[in-house]
């Protein structure tokens, strides 16, 4: 069997009634669709799992790689955990208008009504628009009655934490927390593998068909956290040619690397595989006597196998990446 390689994948575009049109001027992504809401960059979905676009595991799906490949691609532990199934989807998310106010269950809960994984997911703001807004939970501590009240008299948003977004900052959102990004933001989105969205509240808006999409208010009040959190936005120090966390949970550990010279990363402790997703630049990742070379918008999977590897920015341009793992 011949040995794995860093693995790129073909995006999976998903047309959305807020999509924009962002993702091909700022990462370089082509598709045919009208309103262009994500970009799936690694997905083992059922229905959307991802394809291999090159070398020699080309056309082959993410599930059929995990299944021959086990271990040596994600990790001992990982596949002891989670099989076949891929425990992160990695997304592009371009928003054009507001998205509907949502909560995700936590694990039990998602298990016991979807025999599912729950959804903790961390966003990365790409690029946002002056004026712009998400949010992250509630704006106080409030019960599941006032909860109610506020919903039934369309008075929900004065509830919940606005955050003014630029580029560059992140969010972390557990399972149970409100949220909704805001309009004039992309994103990148880290998060366990599901498609599990309870819609709280949409605007009113409506389809072309003038048709508007399913509210879950009763599926919704057992998975939210009717608590307020201090926080919202993530601080951090940005850093030149090293790591810098951006978050670290039971699901997932997320760093940003900005690159201006090489980069040694020594895997060999965590028995993962390791994703980066290239936001700004072009880089190749140098392994044993091989290289690739990923460009802006393109997202790798580096096999747990290959534990020690060269990052090195292409001609010295300064390059930013998202690295993710699971530890």
């Amino acid at each position: 069997m011949k040995n794995l390689y860093p693995i790129k994948f073909k995006p999976i575009f998903k047309e959305r009634i807020w999509g924009g049109d962002k993702l091909p001027q700022l990462l370089n992504k082509q598709y045919s669709i009208v309103h262009c809401g994500e970009s799936w960059e690694l997905s083992g979905v059922q229905d959307d799992i991802s394809v291999v676009s090159e070398g020699f595991l080309k056309g082959n799906n993410l599930e059929e790689l995990i299944e021959v490949y086990m271990g040596e691609l994600v990790g001992e532990k990982i596949y002891d955990h989670f099989g076949t199934e891929f425990p992160l989807l990695i997304k592009y998310i371009d928003a054009n208008d507001r998205l509907s106010i949502q909560v995700h269950p936590d694990d039990e809960l998602s298990k016991e009504r979807h025999g599912a994984f729950g959804k903790t997911e961390m966003w990365y703001v790409v690029q946002a628009e002056k004026g712009a807004e998400l949010i992250s939970g509630f704006n106080r501590t409030i019960d599941r009655d006032s909860y109610l009240i506020a919903l039934e008299n369309g008075k929900l948003e004065n509830l919940l934490q606005f955050d003014p977004v630029k580029q560059g900052d992140v969010f972390f959102i557990p399972a149970g927390r409100v949220h909704a990004i805001g309009k004039g933001i992309v994103l990148a989105e880290i998060q366990q593998t599901s498609d599990v969205t309870y819609r709280i509240f949409d605007y009113n808006r409506v389809d072309d068909q003038g048709k508007s999409r399913e509210l879950h208010t009763e599926l919704a009040l057992d998975a939210i956290n009717f608590k307020q959190y201090p926080y919202g936005k993530t601080d951090y120090q940005s850093k030149l040619n090293e790591p810098v966390e951006l978050a670290k949970c039971n699901y997932f550990t997320t760093n940003l690397i900005q690159l201006t010279t090489n980069l040694e990363r020594d895997f060999s402790s965590i028995d993962s595989f390791v994703i980066y997703l290239c936001l700004e630049g072009s880089y190749s990742l140098q392994w044993e006597s091989e290289s690739v070379t990923v460009q802006k918008g393109e997202t790798l999977l580096v096999p747990a196998s290959i534990e020690n590897f060269v990052l090195a920015p292409v001609n010295g341009e300064e390059t930013k990446l998202l690295e993710v793992y699971i530890q």
